[in-house]
């Protein structure tokens, strides 16, 4: 394969899994290289000023962690969305040019088809059926003081929890004995 190129990619394109779908909804198709920050701009745009009740976020290969991370993104920063995820398998091609070709002939092209994970996965502000595979109901809402794991409703990051003794070095770690001597208690080796 060292004296190939890949010249071309294409995906199979497939119908949404989703019956009963408007026919004016939007999808999302994340791609290995979209920015996240874009996604996120125009999917919120569509869901808060236009006022749409559904959205589908869809992405295959090496795309597929970042559908999900826009879709966990807009579900904390508008609450109360049901979700239903669909995951298949999609067929991308590819065309390889040979970059030596024979001298006597014309430039020898490889195609190959891959079968990749795909995923797609339903938002809504409506309920949508709980018997359906894939659902998931929408998380909880808490109050605007209520401090959930130790984070703000800001959406912070948890805090650290405290060090706990086995999983520090054991250089670091304090022995206590229960002999006479001193103070009861004797530092372990505490050098850095």
């Amino acid at each position: 394969m060292e004296n190939f190129r890949k010249v071309r990619t294409s995906e199979e394109e497939m119908p949404l899994p989703f019956p009963d779908l408007p026919p004016d909804v939007v999808e999302m198709k994340v791609k290995e290289g979209s920015k996240i920050r874009n996604l996120m701009n125009f999917a919120m745009a569509q869901m808060e000023l236009k006022g749409r009740r559904q959205i589908v976020f869809s992405g295959c290969g090496r795309a597929v962690t970042k559908t999900i991370t826009c879709v966990e993104i807009m579900k904390r920063k508008l609450g109360g969305l049901h979700q239903v995820t669909k995951v298949r398998y999609k067929t991308v091609l590819e065309v390889w040019e040979n970059q030596d070709p024979p001298p006597d002939g014309p430039a020898q092209n490889l195609t190959v088809h891959k079968n990749v994970p795909s995923i797609c996965i339903l938002l809504s502000r409506d309920p949508l059926d709980p018997n359906q595979a894939g659902y998931q109901p929408p998380e909880p809402r808490h109050e605007a003081g209520e401090d959930t794991l130790g984070s703000s409703a800001k959406g912070l990051k948890r805090p650290l929890l405290p060090p706990r003794e086995e999983l520090l070095p054991r250089k670091l770690q304090i022995q206590v004995s229960d002999s006479p001597r001193g103070s009861g208690t004797t530092a372990g080796q505490l050098d850095h």
